[in-house]
């Protein structure tokens, strides 16, 4: 009886450089991937139907967990859709706010990307570099929220409280530094010839390919989709905002990692722009039932219990169903909200770009090396908290 040609191995969900729980069922012959299929599950959150007994106001702390390496892009997401539903105009100075920490939140983002798709092919010092400029964001949204990871800053009709001077200082530093910051980065990779030897010309997407798959962030336009929602679709005053769309033409990991370090560029060009001719005005907007009891005292017990039973009570939604999509670190990430009339989503689904991106896997790996995985992988900067939501 022959020997079969083929052998099977399961890669993950505990290797390294799957970007988290994620499983690939593959089919092998020597090192050659003949056939490979993405499974997911291991970290499912459920985030979706918990919202059903969460109020609007509650549901936004769960959207920080989604893709928790840019979280404010998720709440975005989330507060437009409500807010669509109620009909309400966010004031403009809370507009601004948004972008700022929304455009800091992605910055964030592609630190945590390049600095672990450098180390996962062998190049460590990158992610020191880029953690150190992460942790400068991080105190920003520190200054801005008082949180850092998962800063739940977005508010429906507005942000939580005003920026201090103190923030605005520590942003346009930022703003300052950071360019030269990204020829470091360029310096160390771009030219690096192993860094490109295990990038160009592998995980191939072709233009129609990817509109096929339904490819969008810097995955999509890699392969020559020019389609950025805050372009096609602008929201929360990008339409202010002078800044380009980086797109590539070969669709492999090396134009991925072009677009995301344009993004870098154009992304700080947005908050430059947002910080210098950010609005005066309110941050909230004036609707009495959106806004919570405030008191000067908050150490005071009872204060803290009637802005707790404010969250708790909500306020109920007019009938109806609206859908929101927001440019996010990976793509477009878009939520669905369909009212009952009550105080709580009756139904919440989340269009994922993590998802998606994790389906073209196969097309990306089938016929490559098996150590072509990880740079396709990385390449696609998954987070498995928005996969298995």
């Amino acid at each position: 009886m022959a020997a079969e040609k083929t052998w099977k191995l399961h890669m993950g969900p505990h290797h390294p450089s799957t970007h988290g729980v994620l499983r690939i069922e593959l089919e092998l012959e020597g090192e050659k991937v003949v056939k490979a299929t993405p499974v997911i599950g291991q970290l499912h959150r459920g985030i979706e139907k918990i919202a059903e007994d969460f109020t609007f106001h509650q549901v936004i702390p769960l959207t920080d967990r989604l893709d928790y390496t840019a979280a404010s892009l998720n709440n975005l997401g989330y507060v437009l859709a409500v807010e669509k539903l109620l009909g309400i105009e966010v004031p403009k100075r809370a507009q601004y706010l948004r972008v700022i920490i929304s455009e800091l939140s992605r910055i964030m983002g592609h630190h945590l990307w390049i600095g672990s798709s450098a180390l996962d092919l062998g190049a460590m010092t990158v992610v020191f570099y880029t953690f150190a400029d992460r942790e400068i964001i991080m105190e920003c949204i520190e200054e801005a929220s008082g949180g850092r990871l998962t800063p739940t800053y977005m508010r429906i009709g507005g942000v939580a409280k005003d920026v201090t001077d103190k923030f605005i200082e520590r942003v346009k530093y930022f703003c300052k530094m950071f360019p030269e910051k990204i020829d470091g980065y360029e310096t160390l990779l771009t030219d690096n010839i192993i860094w490109r030897q295990r990038n160009e010309n592998l995980a191939v997407i072709s233009h129609d390919e990817a509109i096929n798959l339904g490819l969008t962030g810097a995955v999509g336009r890699a392969s020559g989709v020019n389609y950025d929602v805050r372009k096609a679709f602008p929201y929360s005053s990008y339409q202010d905002f002078d800044f380009q769309i980086p797109v590539g033409t070969r669709g492999d990991a090396f134009d991925r990692y072009f677009c995301r370090m344009e993004e870098f560029r154009q992304s700080i060009n947005i908050v430059r722009q947002a910080i210098e001719n950010l609005p005066d005005g309110p941050i909230m907007a004036d609707v009495p039932y959106l806004n919570p009891p405030q008191e000067k005292v908050r150490t005071d017990i009872d204060a803290l219990i009637r802005r707790f039973k404010f969250v708790l009570s909500g306020f109920n939604a007019p009938k109806g169903e609206v859908y929101q999509s927001v440019e996010g670190s990976k793509g477009e990430i878009g939520y669905y909200i369909y009212s009952d009339g009550g105080s709580k989503p009756y139904r919440l689904k989340i269009k994922s770009p993590c998802y998606i991106h994790v389906s073209a896997l196969p097309a990306m790996i089938e016929g490559y090396m098996f150590s072509d995985i990880i740079t396709a992988i990385g390449g696609l900067d998954i987070v498995l908290g928005e996969i298995d939501r």
